[in-house]
């Protein structure tokens, strides 16, 4: 597709988003969206033909970009032939696609329970880890994201989560690791993997392990920061997990389906958890689907008991027919491998290169295509270039950053003092070195902030 100027359609459009549309997590008449007049592969673009290449995918979900044309086609083909049927039945669509996934989760985790997102995924699983040990408490961590809705958004770690949070969540959370602004005075990888893990076993011991049903961790974490955690720590979680009966469930909403340059983040690992969530890449988000895959320990819990939950459009066979062709797409042409390796040859230099000339640049830091430049005032105090859970005036630094991007032809991830590096999985190498050039361009605007 090629992108052609229209203005009067793209003002059409605006003006019924903004007399209709309820955007989320904003104030209503402080917004501006832009109007998408398409997309394809890595880019889109407005009613006014500008293009952008688009550094977030979306919300870190279109894994193979937009478009593909054998999901469409296979999108297509299933509205055919069985647009919709309800959750109760076994359909090909649904079959098939729990059995791709099934393939490439880590250990036992074979059985899938379809939702329809990421948020819903994770309320469920913290359902069943509930309903397994017949505990109430759930552990997560600080500068996590796990859903909007109810429950996950008590699981959050940021300030998402503090209109919503009457603190009766039965949610305790505790700090993971994060060796640039670690909360255990670490300085190493090393030292830091042995102080976290051993505040989060006194949490436990304070808190009571018979009293705690699951921690919850996101696998890497993804719009806190893309802190990969260190060698050893989530292998430990898992060991204490065992050793006090907690349900270890690991959130790869975000970080799932390649984005790591593995199938699933745990692979990197070589950790497995009791459950795992996904959604968002399953199918590169051309339909909402999400789901939680399940061990066989939980599983058998519900063998002959009942589980209490469900979804009208669970398993919807338009989403998981997208799913079976974005697997199976990703497996054909290389996707997952392409991310790994261009994120270790051409991004991870790329941005290393941006921050030995930018003096905002306080950590470059990721793996296969997710990675994340954290952005400062000064490095040797390495204060952020703009406060915790910055608006107005107090953002200026990273809107003038986030400005100066789009100027250049990209649309960036910006979240607090941080841009994220996330553009789709089959990206090439000629767009990532665009984008390159492109944060080059913005960076030397966020300097313009620096002490």
């Amino acid at each position: 597709m090629t992108p052609q100027s229209n203005p009067q359609a793209g003002a059409a459009v605006k003006a019924a988003d903004r007399a209709h549309v309820f955007h989320s997590w904003s104030a209503q008449e402080l917004i501006d969206p832009l109007a998408v007049a398409g997309a394809e592969g890595s880019y889109f673009w407005d009613y006014d033909g500008k293009r952008y290449l688009d550094l977030t995918s979306g919300l870190v979900y279109a894994n193979i970009g937009y478009q593909h044309p054998k999901v469409v086609a296979a999108i297509q083909e299933q509205a055919a032939h069985l647009t919709t049927f309800a959750p109760a039945f076994a359909v090909e669509a649904r079959s098939e696609a729990a059995r791709l996934i099934a393939e490439r989760t880590p250990g036992d985790l074979d059985k899938i329970f379809f939702t329809n997102g990421g948020a819903d995924a994770v309320e469920h699983a913290v359902r069943m880890a509930r309903l397994h040990t017949g505990r109430a408490k759930v552990l997560s961590a600080y500068r996590s994201y796990h859903g909007g809705t109810q429950q996950a958004v008590n699981l959050t770690g940021d300030p998402r989560r503090w209109a919503s949070d009457s603190a009766t969540a039965g949610v305790v959370h505790f700090w993971a690791p994060y060796l640039y602004r670690s909360r255990f005075y670490a300085e190493t990888e090393e030292q830091e993997t042995a102080r976290a893990l051993e505040h989060l076993e006194t949490t436990i011991a304070f808190e009571g392990p018979g009293t705690i049903a699951a921690i919850i961790l996101e696998t890497v974490p993804g719009t806190a920061g893309i802190m990969v955690p260190p060698p050893g720590y989530l292998a430990g979680v898992r060991q204490l997990c065992d050793q006090y009966g907690i349900v270890f469930v690991l959130d790869e909403v975000m970080a799932g389906f390649g984005r790591t340059g593995e199938w699933f983040a745990a692979d990197l690992f070589d950790v497995t958890p009791d459950l795992m969530t996904f959604a968002k890449g399953v199918n590169s988000g051309y339909v909402p689907l999400g789901g939680v895959a399940i061990s066989g320990a939980i599983a058998e819990t519900f063998a002959r008991r009942p589980y209490p939950g469900g979804l009208t459009y669970s398993g919807h066979p338009l989403a998981c027919a997208a799913a079976v062709a974005t697997i199976n797409v990703m497996a054909e042409e290389g996707i997952v491998e392409n991310a790994k390796n261009l994120g270790a040859s051409v991004v991870g230099p790329g941005l290393r290169e941006l921050a030995e000339r930018h003096a905002c640049v306080g950590e470059v830091r990721g793996v296969g295509m997710f990675w994340a430049l954290e952005l400062v005032k000064n490095r040797e105090t390495r204060e952020p270039l703009v406060p915790y859970n910055a608006a107005g005036e107090a953002n200026a630094a990273m809107a003038a950053f986030g400005a100066a991007a789009k100027k250049a032809g990209v649309w960036p991830f910006v979240n607090m003092n941080r841009t994220h590096f996330v553009p789709p999985l089959n990206v090439s190498e000629s767009e990532i070195k665009e984008g390159l050039a492109a944060l080059d361009t913005a960076l030397s605007v966020a300097d313009e902030y620096t002490d």
